[in-house]
């Protein structure tokens, strides 16, 4: 090949990396239900979240899980978490002993997207294992700083609940920064990344620890809040103003390149508001420091509107929760859509807008892609039934019925989402036939779902 044609060559390889869309997801944590301004919440000030619907499209009956690690599970992989052995609270302390990790036979979003071209990295929360033989950088991310676990004190960086343990790392190696904000440490490095990879096609995933508990906003956020009588709203919106403010960072910043129009952005809770609402350091020589009595647990303050339940729960104020997709040069605008999607459902429609194919080792997917639906408001959801299952509860919705049950017992509790107040009414004695068809259809899908590592 001479010169010139291998100029050439450089060009058109070049070119096709440019059209190839960047990928930023930001997943935010214990966000209720309705707790954006885009979403009816008017006594919330989100400015940003509302920016992202109204450059895409906005899901009604968008479904995460019950908790974290479930649905950070689904999100990552595309699949119902239990398939890669994440049925139960993953471990926390990379230096404790081994116990729950996602399995590294799950193939990971990012796993799929770097043999494309893509650099990858994850700043923030990961919560699908802190055994160091596992983690991001053993699934597909470029670069990992944050939380192996599930949460922190944002200025101190200990894990609070037991007897507390150090959570902040660079990739497995631990980082003392004590007094420094984590959101703001993390978002920094977020938009580090976006300055170094702007040339090329990157994937950065942003799993926030905030609003979840404790509730340490930014003093300027708190300011906004400070005549709002209800003190469990007054706290829980600052908070969640701080993290609108921190999603408002990265999308600037994508902007401030240029590249707004060929980014997909992606932006859902985990799951529905806390009500964890009781915790307080229960020991004497905490290892973070804090007295005995320390309080950092939720307000409690979150906004489910018409329906009922919170994080933990599989009623609806648990598991639906805000989501948005803007991407601005290829999707609608200021759309809305009120199909049921889930978190599963972004592996596949991020891999269908990238043109990337989904891996040859990668299993089977329960998510879809959603392009169809996102395109067109008349398209009907791939979903027939709705399955969660957490520890040895677990949940199956089919239309309009949901039943809520635990592995072991007989007794389960059937719920209507079409009435007036939704999922409040128990009609399991009145309706044994449909009791007794959504408990097979759970059976069912239990058996499917084990592990088969």
């Amino acid at each position: 090949m001479n010169r010139i044609s291998t100029l050439l060559f450089l060009l058109c390889i070049n070119g096709l990396q440019a059209k190839q869309p960047n990928v930023v997801i930001l997943f935010t944590d214990d966000q209720g239900t309705l707790d954006a301004n885009c979403y009816g919440s008017k006594d919330l000030i989100t400015p940003n979240i509302d920016k992202l619907a109204a450059t895409g499209v906005r899901f009604t009956q968008a479904y995460a899980h019950t908790v974290c690690c479930p649905a950070r599970a689904a999100l990552m992989t595309g699949r119902h978490p239990q398939r890669g052995g994440v049925r139960h609270w993953t471990q926390g302390d990379m230096n404790s002993a081994k116990g729950i990790n996602m399995a590294l036979e799950e193939v990971t979003l990012a796993e799929a997207l770097k043999p494309a071209g893509y650099r990858t990295a994850l700043f923030g929360k990961w919560h699908l294992g802190a055994h160091r033989d596992y983690g991001p950088q053993k699934q597909g991310f470029d670069e990992f700083f944050g939380i192996r676990d599930g949460f922190i004190d944002n200025y101190n960086h200990y894990f609070l609940h037991g007897t507390g343990f150090h959570d902040l790392y660079e990739g497995t190696t631990p980082v003392k920064a004590p007094g420094k904000y984590f959101p703001e440490m993390m978002v920094q490095r977020s938009l580090n990344f976006i300055d170094q990879n702007k040339d090329r096609p990157f994937f950065l995933y942003v799993p926030f620890n905030i609003p979840h508990y404790p509730e340490q906003a930014l003093k300027k956020h708190e300011a906004l809040y400070k005549d709002m009588k209800d003190p469990a709203r007054r706290s829980y919106g600052a908070i969640v103003t701080t993290t609108d403010h921190y999603i408002g960072q990265v999308i600037d910043k994508l902007e401030e390149h240029g590249l707004r129009e060929n980014t997909i952005v992606i932006y859902m809770s985990d799951n529905g508001h806390s009500e964890e609402t009781g915790n307080h350091i229960r020991t004497g020589n905490h290892k973070s420091g804090y007295p005995e009595g320390h309080f950092y647990g939720a307000s409690g303050g979150g906004s489910t509107g018409k329906w009922i339940g919170q994080k933990g729960s599989f009623l609806e104020g648990g598991v639906r929760v805000p989501a948005v997709i803007s991407y601005p040069s290829k999707l609608p605008k200021g759309a809305v859509r009120n199909q049921a999607v889930t978190a599963m459902d972004w592996f596949p429609t991020v891999l269908g807008l990238c043109g990337v194919k989904q891996p040859a080792k990668a299993p089977k997917l329960d998510g879809f892609n959603i392009l169809p639906l996102i395109h067109d408001a008349r398209e009907k959801s791939k979903y027939k039934t709705l399955h969660f299952a957490w520890g040895n509860k677990w949940a199956v919705r089919e239309g309009n019925w949901k039943l809520i049950g635990m592995e072991g017992r007989p007794k389960a509790t059937l719920h209507n989402l079409a009435d007036a107040k939704p999922e409040v009414k128990d009609y399991a004695v009145e309706k044994p036939e449909v009791v007794g068809r959504l408990r097979a259809l759970h059976t069912a899908w239990a058996k499917d779902v084990k592990p088969k590592w």
